[in-house]
């Protein structure tokens, strides 16, 4: 039985995993999230990944900033000899790191946005990354804009500074209804270096299974820009639980295909179909150049972040 892991977008019908959906907030209700989220993510981002985001993602050079007196230990090659002529004392040169970057953020919310068994959907999971990377972003006086995709772009928001604007793209994150269900990566690659001309730091936030070849997209992007993937995940996409015959829904095509989640066959042939397409994931982004990590619903991404941030930092 082949089942295509239903593009490993499938939603549940079962009393054991609550369909969820994505309703009209309120104005109230909304707010009340926007600022449940602002609170944990920018302290996460102030204790925690401030530090580790500026070694990881440098600026655009060194930009000379004053200079001081020789001090012990000082390199004899920053000596600003005509200074040091000029006051008959050893002068130096000293730099600072061009900051400013703009950050990009690429956000998958096709109709698998909505699908998780676990603490949290991915749509969920999404929108705390993506504020902390934001946070850290501000934090950091860089800009920060954002591409919301599926088959199609579905919103563009220009990259600009300020707690305000980061909490207009949380709100975004949490209310934003796509028009379109179904995934193009290429597009959203393509779209994004022709809105976005100067070189730029970008994560792109996916669950990446789609049958269409965006190999090409990737190199051209990771060329021009910094590209970052972020692989979201649900624990029930890797091994499928013994829930019995259910009727499993894909979301970005609404095709609805019963499948007996008890057979043993069954669990070892989507299980082996899955660690298959992650691994030929894995290959892409090396071949292609693009640091990435995996994140799932169930863990807290702290960590697999710390180690992305750390590995470049390292570098």
């Amino acid at each position: 039985m082949k089942t295509n892991h239903l593009k490993l977008k499938s939603e549940y019908h079962s009393s054991n995993f609550g369909l969820r959906t994505s309703n009209t907030n309120s104005t109230t209700e909304l707010l009340k999230k926007v600022r449940k989220i602002e609170i944990k993510t920018r302290g996460l981002s102030n204790q925690i990944f401030s530090g580790e985001y500026h070694s990881a993602f440098k600026g655009r050079g060194m930009a000379f900033s004053e200079v001081r007196e020789y001090q012990h230990g000082d390199e004899i090659r920053s000596i600003d000899w005509n200074v040091t002529a000029r006051f008959n004392h050893p002068y130096v040169k000293v730099f600072e790191e061009e900051r400013e970057l703009t950050v990009m953020l690429l956000v998958d919310v096709s109709g698998s946005k909505e699908f998780g068994t676990q603490n949290k959907t991915k749509q969920e999971l999404a929108t705390e990354i993506c504020a902390v990377l934001a946070f850290s972003a501000i934090h950091n006086n860089d800009k920060v804009g954002v591409i919301f995709f599926t088959d199609k772009i579905e919103k563009f928001i220009p990259p600009k500074k300020g707690k305000s604007h980061i909490l207009m793209i949380i709100r975004d994150l949490i209310d934003f209804i796509p028009e379109s269900k179904g995934t193009d990566i290429s597009q959203a690659l393509k779209y994004f270096n022709n809105v976005i001309k100067k070189r730029c730091t970008a994560f792109l936030l996916s669950d990446f299974v789609t049958n269409e070849n965006f190999e090409n997209a990737l190199k051209i992007g990771n060329r021009k820009h910094d590209l970052i993937a972020l692989r979201l995940y649900d624990k029930a996409e890797e091994e499928l639980p013994n829930i019995g015959l259910v009727p499993m829904l894909d979301a970005e095509t609404n095709n609805i295909q019963w499948v007996n989640t008890s057979s043993k066959e069954v669990q070892k042939e989507y299980k082996i179909e899955a660690l298959k397409k992650r691994d030929d994931l894995k290959n892409i982004f090396k071949k292609c150049g693009v640091d990435t990590t995996s994140i799932a619903t169930h863990e807290d991404y702290v960590k697999p972040l710390m180690a992305l941030f750390k590995r470049r930092g390292a570098r």
